[in-house]
């Protein structure tokens, strides 16, 4: 049964917010069907998807030079929010496709759709060492991108595991932090590609323990060192690093359509071979939810585009398309974000709610009477691309009722060293000088208004 038109009904929902979200939503805004897209938040990584979490991208085409994987995401963004891709920055919830319309849930919403494109990507894999979880976020990461400026990794001896494009990409990217960075792999080779893996073997401070198994990690309050084991042999290794950064692959994200469409044995979405086309009618499948060979930003970003194509004329042939005028032939300039300028004490303002840097933090921490919040970012941290655009929403919300001080923790890693953060995002809430919370990594918007607004309700002398 294909559902009827109906003005409460979007045309196309897109769950994910990746080179194959971001694309789709391209392509079917230009088609005036004024896409949904649903950005993801928590679930099973952060919006933006991988190249979130990728220093220097430098095989996506039209940047000679390379791009920042943040950056590139959110050029992709305001591209398709300038061509009107209306955004839910939240985790879709539920999804249920034995109705027509689909009806999802998100962000305390129930929405209705004709046609729907997966999106969802692939969160990092772990290993399920004895001790991990004990020492995740106090040693080991599963992004160097994110969590390699930390002070504690500072001047220290690292170790990433893995053997293709990220873990070389991490290694190299590492040795700017740490004096020396060992890679852990587990073959007798690299599955990098060539220019990769070229820039690992002849960079001096990384050393390569080729057909090595990682065992462990041990410490007390902070990983001192992992426990390795060449192949065929008995000996166990102690190889002291303070820092140690998982890259060994992905597993698609899933889990809201187990039982509603059909997936491989590998847990991908299944689909023909190039076609966007999933188990149920007007349901189409991009990137890496599908794509268990090439999971690259381009093919995902063409696969992206397949899927909106494919939407718009499965709308048009059952006629549901509802299409929308623009008021403007052509849209306004496309808005992508800026990083904010540090404060100075002839630019700082003390009923700012948004301020960089140490000389803001130290007036507002020791003067304002205000709940103070505290993120502690770095320049190339995906996560923290996301978060921060949540706060100033929180901040603007509570209009001036509460401030923010970004901290670079590269610019001022004495700060963030004296604070004991021990990765980015980190957020502090003070008042009046007391540390009230705080938070290691991307959270929804909610938890910090609570938070907030319960502080304002105290009285706190």
């Amino acid at each position: 049964m294909i559902a009827k038109h109906s003005a409460n009904v979007e045309n196309l929902v897109i769950i994910g917010s990746g080179p194959a979200g971001y694309t789709s939503a391209i392509y079917a805004a230009r088609a005036n069907l004024r896409p949904l897209v649903i950005t993801g938040f928590q679930i099973g990584g952060i919006a933006g998807g991988q190249l979130m979490t990728t220093t220097f991208v430098e095989n996506f085409p039209g940047f000679p030079d390379g791009v920042l994987g943040p950056d590139l995401m959110d050029l992709l963004k305001a591209q398709a929010v300038r061509w009107g891709t209306q955004l839910i920055e939240a985790d879709a919830e539920l999804v249920d496709l034995s109705q027509r319309p689909f009806l999802i849930k998100a962000d305390q919403r129930e929405i209705q759709t004709n046609s729907l494109v997966i999106a969802t990507g692939a969160k990092a894999n772990r290993l399920n060492l004895p001790k991990e979880k004990t020492f995740w976020s106090r040693g080991i990461s599963a992004c160097a991108i994110c969590d390699g400026a930390t002070p504690q990794f500072h001047k220290e001896e690292l170790a990433v595991v893995g053997g293709g494009d990220s873990a070389c990409e991490e290694a190299v990217y590492l040795t700017k932090y740490g004096s020396h960075v060992h890679l852990i792999v587990r073959s007798d080779q690299l599955k990098a590609s060539a220019s990769m893996a070229s820039r690992v073997l002849g960079n001096s401070l990384v050393t390569v323990h080729w057909g090595t198994e990682l065992l462990d990690v041990i410490g007390t309050d902070w990983l001192d060192a992992i426990l390795i084991k060449k192949k065929n042999t008995s000996e166990i290794k102690r190889l002291l690093v303070r820092g140690l950064f998982y890259a060994i692959g992905h597993t698609p994200n899933t889990e809201l359509f187990h039982g509603q469409l059909l997936i491989n044995k590998n847990g991908y979405i299944s689909t023909e071979p190039g076609r966007p086309e999933t188990s149920v009618e007007g349901v189409y499948a991009a990137g890496d939810v599908a794509d268990s060979e090439w999971r690259q930003g381009i093919t995902a970003a063409g696969s992206g585009c397949k899927a909106a194509l494919a939407a718009e004329r499965w709308l048009s042939k059952n006629n549901l398309v509802q299409l929308f005028e623009r008021e403007n032939l052509e849209p306004a300039q496309a808005l992508t974000p800026k990083p904010t300028e540090t404060t100075t004490e002839i630019d700082f303002q003390s009923n700012a709610i948004w301020q960089k840097g140490s000389y803001a933090l130290r007036k507002l921490y020791h003067e304002s009477k205000n709940p103070l919040i505290v993120i502690y970012s770095s320049p190339n941290c995906g996560p923290c691309h996301v978060l921060k655009p949540q706060l100033k929403r929180v901040l603007d919300e509570l209009k001036g009722k509460a401030q923010c001080v970004e901290i670079d923790i590269q610019a001022d890693q004495q700060i963030a060293k004296q604070a004991g953060v021990n990765g980015t995002p980190t957020v502090q809430l003070f008042k009046n000088k007391v540390l009230i919370n705080s938070w290691r990594g991307v959270k929804q918007r909610s938890i910090f208004k609570e938070a907030i607004i319960n502080l304002l309700e105290t009285n706190l002398d």
